[in-house]
């Protein structure tokens, strides 16, 4: 059946060849670049959504001969991402910045304005599928890549949502969507891929946090034991995560040590070696279910992107939370990052440590 489909267009590789694949398949596609950052304002963004990927874009579109559109969201972007990224690491968490770019710029406003066009659907190059259970409920499956698997991202999409997206690269390596913008002739075939935040330019969290927030979390504090022990000082509270072993500075221990604990009132690091990270149970709040959860179910949970899942049981609880046990202890389960529940690579829900 023909529909009539936006496709989220970094200008990138990926986003450029699901819309490549859309269009061949016989849909109407309209491609729709995000102006996420003030480009005149003199100030450096990070690694991609740049003015030369929006370029990158327009040209691709072109090629496939599909209409084309750069939408400004730099404000929506600014309070929905930006504010909440600094606003995470000044309560000393550690913040995903995608998944909220993900939920409410490109899947919520930008569905929004798919509306307006008279689009059925919102497609991207994420790395994922679409996938309805026994029950009829819809979610999120793994990509056929591992590697490029982005579904971690993706835990905190509504049904409504869901029901409107289109991933053409889920069951695709990432050496074949190459491949075939080699095969089209599209100029970003070769393009490289950044993995770091996009709006952080050169990975400095430091840096981009001391512009856009006070002088207050880079104001030097102790550095302690589990014991309360001072070992030394850390340069701000902002600059560190749980399981950190780079930039801590303390010399004269028997073994690495680690971020163990932030404490954002007290200005204060908590360390400790290694084993002093493993976590077996630890709670989530802002639990979104993309599948019902049973009475005791038992889930595969990924805790940060790089993480491979561990089994563990999940307990839901009162007021959206819920309750995590790992069979067996994990290192660096970092408060602000997400725990997904997975089972049979599909998403059965996720939410935030807390």
């Amino acid at each position: 059946m023909k529909r009539k489909i936006v496709v989220a267009m970094s200008g990138g590789v990926d986003s450029s060849v699901a819309a490549a694949l859309l269009k061949r398949q016989g849909h109407e596609v309209i491609g729709i670049s995000l102006q996420l950052w003030d480009y005149g304002a003199g100030d450096r963004f990070g690694t991609c959504c740049s003015l030369d990927d929006l370029a990158d874009a327009r040209r691709v579109a072109d090629k496939l001969e599909m209409p084309f559109y750069i939408l400004n969201m730099e404000k929506e972007f600014k309070e929905d991402v930006v504010d909440y990224f600094v606003s995470e690491y000044r309560q000393g968490r550690t913040p995903i910045p995608c998944t909220l770019c993900n939920q409410k710029v490109k899947f919520d406003r930008l569905m929004e304005r798919a509306e307006i066009l008279g689009c059925d659907f919102l497609a991207t190059g994420h790395y994922a599928s679409v996938v309805r259970d026994g029950s009829g409920r819809l979610t999120i499956r793994r990509g056929r890549d591992r590697h490029k698997d982005q579904s971690y991202f993706l835990f905190n999409l509504s049904q409504e949502q869901i029901r409107r997206l289109m991933f053409p690269l889920g069951d695709m390596e990432k050496q074949e969507v190459r491949g075939l913008a080699r095969g089209l002739g599209l100029r970003v075939a070769e393009k490289s891929e950044s993995q770091e935040i996009c709006f952080v330019p050169d990975n400095d969290y430091a840096e981009f946090l001391a512009q856009q927030s006070d002088a207050e979390i880079f104001t030097e504090g102790p550095v302690v034991d589990a014991a309360g022990n001072a070992l030394g000082t850390h340069k701000g509270f902002a600059a560190y995560t749980v399981g950190q072993r780079k930039g801590l500075n303390l010399g004269g221990l028997s073994e690495p040590y680690f971020v163990t604990g932030i404490d954002a009132k007290r200005n204060k690091i908590t360390v400790g070696p290694k084993r002093e990270t493993l976590r077996k149970e630890f709670f989530v709040d802002r639990v979104n279910w993309c599948l019902e959860p049973d009475t005791a179910p038992r889930a595969a949970v990924q805790i940060r992107s790089h993480h491979r899942a561990a089994t563990a049981h999940l307990t839901p609880l009162a007021g959206g939370r819920a309750q995590v046990v790992f069979d067996e202890p994990q290192l660096a389960v970092a408060p602000g990052q997400a725990a997904v529940f997975y089972r049979n690579d599909c998403i059965v829900g996720g939410g935030w440590i807390e």
